[in-house]
């Protein structure tokens, strides 16, 4: 595994329309007010070669496979991971990171039935060992998801419910495997809440 030095990775899961990325805004401004030099990240699309990639996963009309699709996120992550997450966290920065390594294991893995083995072992691979300290997922029922997000859906948003459905379960299962890494928020309450939740396990680890 490669050093890291001073800095913080954390990083924020859930299916598509839990709340993360108001609430990693929320958490970003409350960071900064604290005097916590911050960097907010994103796979896909957190460095200039994953913007290419996250406009094939996330818009290409035809069709991708479900192993070029889980290697297009592999190949993200590992570019991004070098680029931007190490660098940031060697320089003493929080990185906050909108998906990263569970992601992968809950769509490609529980969502698409994947080899979750296979899918541990390339993750490990593309991120060089590296993992978040922590990683926040927000859980919310599919009913009010699929309210969040609308008629405006990306590749990912038009499948079907029982695919989000596998995907919440997996990242529930998750949760339970890594209970040390892993902390869940319930993200059907109002976003004050929602936010006041996750203040409380950020404030204990920083």
């Amino acid at each position: 595994m490669e050093n890291r030095k001073n800095g913080l990775f954390i990083s924020f899961e859930g299916i598509d329309g839990c709340g993360k990325t108001t609430q990693i805004e929320l958490l970003k401004k409350y960071l900064d007010e604290k005097k916590y030099e911050t960097i907010v990240t994103l796979e896909p699309g957190g460095c200039e070669i994953g913007k290419n990639l996250r406009e094939i996963l996330l818009f290409h009309k035809g069709y991708v496979s479900d192993i070029a699709e889980m290697f297009l996120y592999l190949a993200d992550r590992a570019q991004h991971i070098q680029e931007i997450v190490l660098k940031n966290i060697n320089e003493g920065r929080i990185v906050l990171c909108d998906r990263c390594i569970d992601s992968t294991v809950a769509y490609q893995g529980y969502g698409r039935k994947g080899n979750i083995e296979q899918i541990n072992l390339l993750n490990k691979i593309a991120t060089n060992g590296i993992e978040p300290d922590l990683t926040i997922v927000f859980d919310v029922d599919i009913e009010t998801a699929q309210k969040r997000i609308g008629n405006t859906k990306d590749r990912m948003e038009k499948e079907g419910i029982e695919f989000h459905k596998r995907v919440r379960e997996g990242y529930l299962e998750l949760a339970k495997k890594y209970p040390k890494r892993i902390k869940v928020i319930n993200s059907n309450q109002e976003i004050e809440k929602v936010f006041s939740d996750l203040k409380s396990i950020i404030d204990e680890i920083i």
